[in-house]
């Protein structure tokens, strides 16, 4: 697991442990052109576990499909999309990472990353 049990290795917070999985952006702008692509480093297993829930959330979310479209319409292309997205997953990994490992009481066996209305994006339960 890239975070393992010792979340002080995270460091500053959710910008570090997009950097650990290489879903940093860095910026790539040249001349008139201003653009950010993904950190090449970083653990590539969690980079890639990263892509594989941004390819299936714009498959089958609604709410990742909406804001696919909506990024689209600015003028974005599929692959920034990603980028963002997987940004984004991070961001919502981190914080379930920092949540499950502050309350060493709580009763979970996993815990899942899912995509729906705002306020359900977690979901615990025992394996």
């Amino acid at each position: 697991m890239t975070a393992g049990q010792n979340i002080d290795r995270l460091g500053k917070g959710e910008s570090s442990f997009a950097a650990l999985c290489g879903a940093s952006p860095i910026k790539a702008s040249s001349g008139k052109t201003n653009r950010h692509r993904l950190n090449p480093g970083g653990d590539r297993q969690a980079n890639r576990a990263l892509h594989l829930v941004a390819v299936f959330r714009l498959g089958c979310c609604p709410r990742t499909q909406a804001y696919a479209a909506r990024r689209t319409k600015e003028g974005r292309d599929r692959k920034d999309i990603t980028r963002c997205l997987k940004r984004a997953i991070a961001r919502e990994v981190y914080h379930a990472l920092v949540a499950d490992l502050t309350n060493p009481n709580a009763p979970v066996a996993y815990t899942a990353i899912l995509c729906g209305a705002p306020g359900q994006g977690r979901s615990h339960g025992h394996t």
